[in-house]
């Protein structure tokens, strides 16, 4: 990328301008079903749309190895996608362990309620399908989202006390441990508050008033407590995802029992905690290391 950094790509984008650049489907990369063994990367579907796929980087060494599954985020719209994680992926592999960067369909791309939460359902789950060939330990993995992502990240804890019939019910992975970063953790507040121009109404298919059930399934902090142990991190500078919905979620799933950190900065904005050299992110690396040895 050229002419631009990257954390201006992202500031512009968070205020509603679209770029075809870095992060972009139609500026990304491009390598839908390939196999780059140069950079030691995997990229592979695990459903039958373009965009069910994920990269699946090794660390060196027989494994078994614990999985950090990385969520990008774009207020689940189209011009986004995994690229803008790959930088975290990076340093997840120089830590240990195996990244999972995954796509998803966002809304305009064929996803929205529930197909979106079902390809984050379906990604974390294709982890079992990769076990045996990769070495991967299925006790240690864990899900980190930015922003938007955040949101898929939490809901992957959430699963397993979904009602049966809920779309993504019965997990085959459970998560072991799930970060947000910036996260959107409360559905009905940010539609409420119209965050991303009204992005959660076009994910969820109009506002909590409208499709209330929707929300009680989908939005994390309606489905506490998840019973995974939780970081929460948010700049408190941040002008896109306010630092409240991380403070309040905080509080209920403390209030409720479950095992929760917030790392709350101050003076850091929305793009600050997936900088990979930024102590938002490797406060991260740090606590995944104490629940992934």
């Amino acid at each position: 990328m050229t002419g631009v950094s990257r954390r201006a790509v992202l500031g512009l984008a968070g205020a509603g301008v679209v770029w075809a650049m870095v992060g972009c489907r139609d500026g990304g990369d491009d390598d839908e079903g390939s196999v780059d063994e140069e950079d030691g990367v995997d990229v592979i579907a695990y459903g039958d749309e373009d965009l069910q796929r994920g990269a699946l980087s090794l660390p060196e060494g027989t494994g078994p190895h614990p999985v950090v599954v990385l969520v990008h985020g774009g207020f689940w719209r189209a011009e986004w996608n995994r690229s803008l994680m790959d930088p975290l992926a990076e340093t997840v592999v120089a830590a240990g362990w195996a990244a999972w960067n995954i796509d998803y369909r966002p809304v305009g791309g064929g996803g929205g309620w529930p197909a979106t939460f079902t390809d984050l359902a379906a990604a974390v789950d294709h982890l079992a399908e990769l076990a045996d060939e990769h070495a991967l330990d299925l006790e240690r993995v864990a899900v980190v989202g930015h922003s938007a992502g955040g949101t898929l990240a939490l809901w992957s804890a959430a699963r397993a006390g979904l009602p049966d019939d809920a779309p993504g019910a019965g997990p085959v992975v459970d998560p072991a441990a799930v970060v947000t970063q910036a996260g959107v953790v409360n559905l009905a507040a940010a539609s409420i508050e119209q965050l991303g121009q009204g992005a959660v109404d076009d994910l969820m298919g109009g506002s909590a008033t409208v499709v209330g059930d929707r929300y009680g399934l989908a939005s994390p902090i309606e489905r506490i407590p998840l019973g995974v142990p939780t970081l929460l991190v948010h700049g408190r500078a941040d002008p896109i995802v306010p630092v409240v919905l991380s403070e309040t979620y905080r509080d209920r799933a403390t209030e409720a029992g479950d095992d929760v950190t917030a790392h709350l900065l101050d003076d850091v904005d929305h793009f600050a905690v997936i900088e990979p050299d930024h102590e938002a992110w490797t406060g991260v690396l740090e606590w995944l290391g104490e629940r992934l040895a």
